[in-house]
């Protein structure tokens, strides 16, 4: 397919290609099956010399975590090469209030990556709540975040997926505990993750790359495609996991959006960036 999107911004046309943030479940695996050509895709990169961040919703993981899992399935990966919207969250309270205290709804992967950015984790008396997927999630910790933030404390959370992906079928995710919190603390969360483009900003400066010339990679037109136009990425859809050529006009119509260009599998994708690196 490999084609660029008719009535779309152009922007595939002239844009440079210098770098790249690729989503990972639905583009590089799906649970724990690397989607075909991804070991591929990983070591034409690192052969050519693009750089390249994984960049996913999930809180819950260390990007040591994240690699080991990616290690496992054959793909080339390295913590370093890893941004998750745990790490950009951590960096946004503490750029936005340096060594704030932190009351913390999440697993270990958030928590970890808060007291990596110097800021202090506490139970109570809270400047911050900030939330991600727990799946030991109560009533008890529900009550202590929605007084935090009746309190006067800022709600910040990981990302608005409403629904996880476990391989015994869907699971609430980050977004509906979010909700919750949401409703009865009275305050809109500060959302990180896709399709906000305060991750994609994260990601970007961890590689070291401007937008106009980066591209972002992913399956899901409401999150991967939405969050690259946010940040001003070039974006391509492969159509290896949410997105497929059935679905795709009722995707993009739900998005609002459409990528500038759309890749029919991994294979194609390298085709479409070894056509940059012959230009």
């Amino acid at each position: 397919m490999n084609n660029r999107l008719s009535g779309g911004s152009g922007k595939g046309e002239s844009r440079p290609l210098k770098g790249l943030l690729l989503d990972l479940d639905g583009t590089i695996y799906h649970g724990g099956v690397p989607i075909p050509g991804a070991d591929m895709l990983i070591r034409r990169l690192n052969e050519i010399g693009l750089p390249y961040r994984f960049v996913t919703n999930n809180s819950s993981a260390a990007p040591e975590t994240v690699a080991k899992r990616l290690q496992t399935m054959g793909i080339d990966a390295q913590p370093q090469d890893v941004c998750t919207s745990a790490q950009a969250a951590a960096r946004y309270v503490a750029d936005k209030r340096p060594g704030a205290r932190v009351l913390v709804i999440g697993e270990s992967g958030l928590r970890d990556a808060l007291l990596d950015a110097g800021l202090n984790v506490v139970d109570r008396q809270a400047d911050v709540v900030v939330q991600g997927i727990d799946r030991a999630f109560t009533y008890e910790k529900a009550a202590e975040a929605v007084a935090a933030i009746l309190g006067g404390a800022d709600f910040v959370m990981t990302n608005p997926d409403l629904l996880l992906p476990t391989e015994s079928g869907l699971k609430p995710g980050a977004g509906s505990i979010g909700a919750m919190i949401a409703a009865a603390g009275g305050k809109k969360p500060v959302v990180i993750g896709k399709p906000s483009s305060i991750l994609m900003d994260y990601a970007l400066a961890e590689l070291g790359m401007d937008a106009a010339e980066t591209w972002v990679v992913g399956d899901n037109m409401a999150t991967d495609i939405a969050a690259g136009k946010a940040a001003d990425c070039g974006t391509i859809l492969v159509l290896t996991g949410l997105t497929t050529r059935g679905n795709y006009e009722q995707y993009a119509r739900a998005a609002g959006c459409e990528p500038d260009v759309i890749c029919g599998d991994l294979s194609e994708l390298m085709s479409y960036i070894s056509s940059f690196m012959r230009s």
